[in-house]
């Protein structure tokens, strides 16, 4: 697998040609940044924008939450790499999301073997690290694979294919964090996740909003967009104008953010602002799916920027 050290904004075009290397494509961050992200300031691209690419390539991708040391070491065993979504703080107050791909473990020294993008190559990285900064996108994981290996990664990943499944074994797992430590924010913001892959959205307001209230970092959602999916699902369109709207006033270019904001005013009527908001969407990636369709449909809001995987 090559190594590839990241440039401005760079880290998910970077980890996903460092993962795609493994199957023989040999694609930079400066060839694959234009296409996932136009916008050079752009913060974020998403674990499923990053499966769509490697489709597009004729592999196979599957986006999954709930990882867990023990499922991630079956699937390095079997000959499957994986990028996982994480927190990192480089310095205090300064966190961010970031991904590595993990290629190797050694139970000796209870840690995996990643290449990093913005620490190097070969970088060790402590089970209980790992977890910790993890839980933060609630243990979320990308594997990209051969469409001929299919059925033996169903087989790793056994029950959690199925994603009810899954999504019912996540929640569980929230709800007993949460049962341990009441305040913990991450944990009710994973339920929060948990709930809307069940497609229980009022159950996920309050658990967004529980989250909210007892304190989440300052970038946690230019990353993360739960609470305006189930804002926009219970009808809560004022919350998704008002919430985005203190996010956008220190990332202004998110264009998940100006695509939710036009499909809460559309469903307010409000189409002229609709068009607005979808306009900046695309002004900052020309090609997101979703402002695209907002754009030609006026059917709703059912559409969501990123379709659960």
């Amino acid at each position: 697998m090559s190594h590839e050290y990241q440039r401005w904004n760079n880290c998910g075009p970077a980890t996903l040609g460092m993962a795609l290397s493994y199957y023989g494509y040999q694609f930079d961050q400066y060839y694959l940044a234009p296409i996932l992200k136009p916008d050079p300031e752009d913060k974020n691209v998403s674990p499923e924008e990053m499966a769509s690419f490697a489709r597009s390539l004729g592999l196979g991708a599957v986006v999954r939450v709930n990882g867990t040391i023990t499922g991630m070491k079956r699937l390095l065993s079997n000959g499957f790499p994986v990028v996982v979504e994480q927190w990192f703080i480089p310095h205090p107050n300064d966190e961010m999301g970031h991904y590595r791909v993990l290629r190797g473990y050694d139970d000796s020294r209870k840690a995996f073997i990643a290449n990093d993008s913005y620490n190097g190559p070969k970088v060790w990285v402590p089970y209980g690290e790992l977890d910790a900064l993890w839980r933060v996108f609630n243990r979320k994981y990308l594997v990209i694979y051969r469409p001929e290996d299919e059925a033996l990664l169903k087989s790793v990943l056994g029950e959690d294919w199925d994603e009810r499944l899954m999504y019912a074994r996540a929640l569980e797992r929230a709800r007993k964090e949460v049962e341990r430590s009441p305040d913990d924010a991450f944990a009710w913001f994973n339920m929060g996740n948990s709930y809307l892959g069940l497609e229980e959205p009022e159950e996920a307001v309050a658990a967004f909003e529980k989250a909210i209230s007892i304190g989440l970092p300052w970038r946690m959602l230019w990353y993360q967009f739960g609470p305006f999916e189930a804002y926009l699902a219970t009808g809560h369109y004022e919350e998704v104008l008002r919430l985005s709207e203190s996010v956008l006033r220190k990332a202004p270019n998110l264009e998940e953010l100006h695509f939710y904001r036009g499909m809460a005013y559309r469903a307010l009527g409000r189409e002229d602002e609709a068009e607005a908001e979808f306009r900046l969407a695309l002004k900052y990636n020309p090609s997101f799916k979703p402002a695209l369709k907002a754009r030609n449909s006026k059917r709703g809001v059912s559409s969501t920027a990123t379709k659960r995987r």
